[in-house]
């Protein structure tokens, strides 16, 4: 890409990093921790939409002109940064569907670095209404460009042979396997870290900054490459995809760091500064976060595991392999459950954003408020996310049940899930799945209503039954795929049939570490499912006792060897094991062993 970006500057030193310390060389001083440049990595991991016409491959070629249409569509008033467009707009200009235009509204209302932006606060009824800043939008739609890490080679070639449901060109090599084939394989170990997603999102960044950076600038009067100049304002706009902070701080806007703009009144107007000074900067920081993580994983390759490493287990659950870890800066993870009920409550989380991974026949409660939520490569599993305020994602599941408040879920590559859903956009269907079903939310815990008001879950709009299909192929994947294939529709979800609905009951001893006011589910239920819900509560119980009963008198009663009762028994066994996970009565199993 060598279009219009800004380039490094010869006439003028580079500023400093903001850590470079200015003292005298013969003051000793204490020296402060380096602060790091990190990537955002909502945009990456919840941000991304397979729409082909929202993906530009040219650089600023074709955005320059998309930006200026916008602007030319834009309501504005006094400052350039409330230039606002709404749906119609966004559809006019980028040749693509109403619903696809309010897609995109959606989609960056839930990663917004800016939680004072009004299109963050807005209802959804007036979503449209507020619209989204156009310097916002462009730097999102250039974003859309980015490839996601390449999952590292397996080292045996035989277990990702046996694929499922059938072989495909375009599947990456995790599409290729079950959450089980993952497990048995233990794959999770090829998997990228997240550091490695650090890097590779950073990496990218360091790639296209000068193209970000060309199109929020604005041309001083001049010629050649100091001809762009950039304002404090538009340098906010960065903050959707990069901040400063460590973990345990607080993230501060890319303006309080950048020393030509540190410290400017805010009744002064700053100064726009050269759009080639400000890349320089950028790039040191990023080549010295990259550097840092290079050595922080030599570190941990070479040594034992420090405390300062952000994937680092911090709790054994059970008798089990499994591991969670948190961190203040990251997300925290629940990796590994198996067989087990396990719960966390909102004390048990010091960040705002939780992911799931490889947890298979076990129920997960997370009874607490998130921003984000992400559910990886479960299997058999019964996963309950309390109340998530920005979005979810379910990604290479396999006969999973996900009960989740959320205002936005987005499902991909998954296998006969049933999502129970109190939702405030339309769920997103994206990749290969197959056998999915909706079914709206089904449960409470005592504390749901007042995590939902933290968050900013609405009980009162609930979209679960207009779940709305992507094309087959991510092209966010850093695979080749053959052309035209993400123009294919994906296989979408089905609304779960009424008679099989019913009541989830959350164990009173797992509801909440304090009493709340949610006496019920606060999403209003069709009257076809609150009928078959008042039908079938209770029944499971009574249904488990009297089959049990009818067995054993059947056994007794049989003529047969000893030898011929063993197999049979172990037969009844394992179909009576198979009818505890398709009925998700295993969930009461798993609860008793807690109690």
């Amino acid at each position: 890409m060598t279009d219009s970006s800004p380039r490094s500057s010869t006439t003028e030193p580079s500023p400093p990093p903001p850590s470079a310390s200015t003292s005298s060389p013969t003051t000793p001083i204490a020296s402060s921790p380096q602060i790091y440049i990190h990537p955002r990595r909502e945009p990456f991991e919840h941000g991304l939409l397979p729409i082909p016409k929202l993906i530009f491959s040219d650089g600023t070629q074709s955005l320059a002109s998309i930006k200026d249409k916008l602007l030319s569509l834009s309501s504005s008033s006094s400052s350039e940064s409330t230039h606002r467009v709404n749906s119609a707009a966004i559809a006019e200009t980028l040749q693509i569907s109403p619903d696809h235009a309010r897609l995109v509204l959606d989609t960056i209302s839930s990663v917004l670095h800016n939680d004072t932006d009004p299109l963050v606060n807005a209802k959804p009824s007036e979503i449209d209404d507020v619209g989204i800043g156009v310097f916002d939008l462009v730097v999102f739609l250039y974003v859309q460009s980015y490839k996601r890490l390449l999952p590292k080679g397996h080292r045996d070639s035989a277990a990702v042979a046996d694929v499922w449901p059938s072989t495909s060109a375009f599947d990456g090599f995790l599409s290729a396997l079950t959450p089980l084939q993952l497990v048995r394989s233990n794959s999770r170990r090829f998997m990228p870290s997240q550091a490695d997603e650090e890097a590779h999102q950073l990496s990218y960044l360091q790639k296209h900054l000068g193209n970000i950076l060309a199109l929020l600038a604005d041309t001083a009067e001049g010629e050649g490459e100091d001809s762009l100049v950039l304002s404090i304002e538009k340098l906010e706009h960065l903050g959707f995809l990069v901040y400063f902070g460590e973990k345990g701080s607080e993230r501060t806007p890319l303006s309080q760091n950048a020393p030509f703009f540190a410290n400017s009144d805010p009744d002064m107007p700053a100064v726009p500064v050269p759009a080639a000074q400000v890349l320089d900067w950028l790039l040191q920081n990023i080549a010295s976060t990259l550097e840092h993580i290079s050595e922080r994983v030599s570190a941990k390759e070479n040594g034992p595991t420090v405390a300062s490493d952000q994937d680092v287990p911090m709790t054994d659950v059970g008798s089990t392999s499994a591991k969670a870890s948190t961190s203040a800066r990251g997300p925290s993870f629940i990796e590994g459950i198996s067989k087990s009920s396990y719960v966390k409550h909102a004390s048990d989380l010091k960040g705002t954003s939780l992911k799931v991974i490889n947890c298979h026949e076990s129920v997960i409660y997370i009874l607490a408020p998130l921003r984000y939520a992400t559910v990886y490569g479960c299997s058999d599993a019964t996963i309950v996310l309390g109340a998530v305020g920005k979005a979810v994602r379910v990604e290479h599941c396999e006969r999973v049940h996900v009960i989740a408040a959320a205002k936005r879920i987005c499902i991909a590559n998954c296998r006969e899930c049933v999502f129970f859903l109190g939702v405030n956009q339309q769920p997103l269907i994206v990749g290969d799945n197959h056998k999915l079903q909706v079914a709206p939310y089904n449960t409470y815990y005592s504390q749901l209503e007042e995590h939902m008001n933290q968050v900013g879950v609405v009980p009162t709009v609930n979209r679960w039954d207009q779940p709305l299909a992507l094309g087959v192929v991510d092209p966010h994947d850093s695979l080749s795929h053959p052309a035209g294939v993400s123009e294919v529709q994906a296989e979408s979800a089905i609304c779960l049939d009424p008679d099989q609905f019913t009541n989830f009951m959350i164990p009173n001893w797992f509801g909440g570490e304090a009493v709340g006011s949610t006496k019920d589910n606060p999403f209003p239920l069709p009257d076809a499912y609150m009928v078959s819900q008042q039908r079938n509560v209770c029944t499971a119980p009574r249904m488990i006792h009297k089959n049990l009963g009818e067995i054993k008198h059947i056994l007794k009663e049989t003529q047969l060897e000893e030898s011929r009762k063993r197999e049979l028994s172990s037969t009844l066994h394992a179909c009576f094991k198979d009818w505890l996970y398709a009925s998700g009565n295993i969930r009461q199993l798993y609860c008793l062993q807690g109690d």
